[in-house]
């Protein structure tokens, strides 16, 4: 396995982390906040591992606000961070993919592509962008043996949520209908399981991983 960040320390400590749990991993160094970046790191992933049969893609989000205080200058950075890269991620690991027979690509989005966030205008409208994308090339590619699906989270227990709530994550919880914010590790095993042999036959998919926060019929 090839995993990227911007800072090498912590590369590091996630690397350091998956090996002492037994996990073979390579640290890259990488930004993937662009349509360059995202292309470099898979290429640099397809180097040191000899090849790329699974993609799991998350880049960070960009900065809030709402349609009036947003400059129409911010919008393609959005963009090029949460739809472009994806796309340049796509494009640089799905051929081989379709080539070998056998591949999985799984997005990391947000529950906002669903149900948009008032403040969050950049990336409901890149992340939507992305998913439209995911929905187009999982038909394309189903009968190469490649699946392409998104997962849309929720409020989990990450270190940013506690940042942004002071260590206290009760108000966050308050505000999900199971009454608790959602587990990462959780999460990550949702991931695995689309990424899975047993998951070959979903494709196409968005699913909510938010305990309950969505609440829309469709």
């Amino acid at each position: 396995m090839a995993l990227c960040g911007r800072r090498p320390d912590r590369v590091e400590a996630a690397v350091a982390a998956l090996r002492a749990g037994g996990g073979d991993t390579v640290g890259l160094v990488a930004d993937v906040s662009d349509a360059d970046g995202g292309r470099a790191f898979v290429d640099q992933a397809a180097e040191a591992l000899g090849g790329v049969d699974i993609l799991v893609t998350n880049a960070g989000g960009p900065p809030p606000g709402t349609f009036a205080s947003t400059d129409l200058a911010a919008y393609p950075p959005a963009l090029g961070q949460n739809l472009l890269s994806t796309v340049a991620m796509c494009k640089a690991a799905v051929p081989g993919m379709a080539e070998r027979g056998w591949g999985r690509v799984v997005a990391i989005t947000s529950m906002t592509v669903r149900q948009p966030a008032p403040t969050l205008i950049l990336s409901n409208t890149a992340r939507a962008g992305a998913t439209a994308f995911l929905k187009t090339l999982a038909t394309e590619v189903a009968p190469r043996g490649v699946t392409v699906n998104s997962v849309q989270p929720g409020l989990h227990a990450t270190d940013r949520l506690a940042q942004l709530h002071g260590g206290d994550l009760s108000a966050a919880a308050a505000t999900v209908p199971a009454g608790r914010v959602g587990d990462p590790d959780d999460f990550g095993a949702a991931v695995a399981f689309l990424c899975s042999e047993q998951a070959r036959f979903i494709t196409g998919a968005a699913l909510s991983i938010d305990g309950g926060a969505y609440s829309g019929l469709m």
